[in-house]
């Protein structure tokens, strides 16, 4: 597979997508869209891959949509544009596998949006967020409108939202936004180290856990209860559950596939 704006690689069950175009601080188009779209459907498909990373190269994670490609689109074109990130980005956070972001520079616009359809998020400590499209007349096309709101809660969200200011990586952890922040140098060990962490656990209870944990939160308890314990009584007689029982019994640590 041949990829320009994204790099992949797999270790010891760990995939890292990196944004790799650092001439435009990563700045999504069209062809970054593209590329990101073909790595997250090659992880998904890999057997091999328990946890995924994903981060930028240079100073930046995700600068934003790429201005230059929106300028001058009217009506559908726009609408097509926005609905392909939406779509990867949603496909993102449905993935069984779990996901971490390591934010080691500016997620701005549509790079703060994808950071919020992440499982767990990271950040060094000179990372920056904002969602500035208030300031240029427009509305946020990845559906910032629509995660935000339900991480920090309504009001929260509209300052942020109707301001456009400028969250530090401070800011965006007392907010909820962030797991943990990091120094710079630190980011990629401690990220990593999470990941070995959660790659080590059932990578089927994982993704049966991330389900239901996703559609609790659009629904109301009496609803999730249920799909709960439909998927844990998914998880008895699996080899990962035998496994993971047979290793309390025997006081060792398991062994998942």
């Amino acid at each position: 597979m041949s990829l320009k704006y994204v790099l992949l690689d797999k270790k010891d069950g760990i995939a890292t997508i990196t944004f790799h175009r650092p001439e435009a601080l990563n700045a999504l188009n069209s062809e970054v869209l593209a590329d990101l779209d073909a790595a997250v459907d090659d992880v998904i498909a890999d057997d091999e891959v328990r946890v995924v990373v994903f981060t930028g190269e240079g100073k930046s994670f995700i600068a934003g949509a790429d201005i230059k490609e929106m300028d001058g689109c009217v009506g559908l074109d726009i609408v097509n544009y926005s609905r392909k990130g939406v779509e990867i980005f949603r496909k993102i956070e449905l993935m069984t596998k779990p996901t971490i972001a390591a934010v080691n520079g500016y997620a701005f616009g549509g790079g703060f949006e994808f950071v919020l359809c992440t499982d767990i998020r990271f950040a060094c400590s000179k990372a920056k967020f904002r969602l500035p499209e208030v300031t240029l007349g427009i509305v946020p096309g990845f559906n910032g409108t629509q995660r935000l709101p339900k991480c920090i809660g309504m009001n929260k969200a509209k300052e942020i939202l109707f301001t456009g200011k400028m969250l530090t990586a401070a800011d965006a952890l007392e907010l909820g936004i962030l797991n943990h922040v990091t120094e710079p140098e630190q980011l990629m060990d401690e990220v990593y180290a999470m990941a070995k962490q959660i790659a080590d656990n059932s990578a089927s209870a994982i993704s049966l856990v991330k389900a239901a944990v996703n559609a609790g939160a659009d629904m109301d308890i009496d609803i999730g209860k249920n799909i709960e314990l439909g998927y844990m009584a998914a998880c008895f007689g699996t080899p990962d559950q035998i496994e993971g029982f047979n290793s309390f019994k025997e006081k060792r640590a398991a062994k998942f596939r």
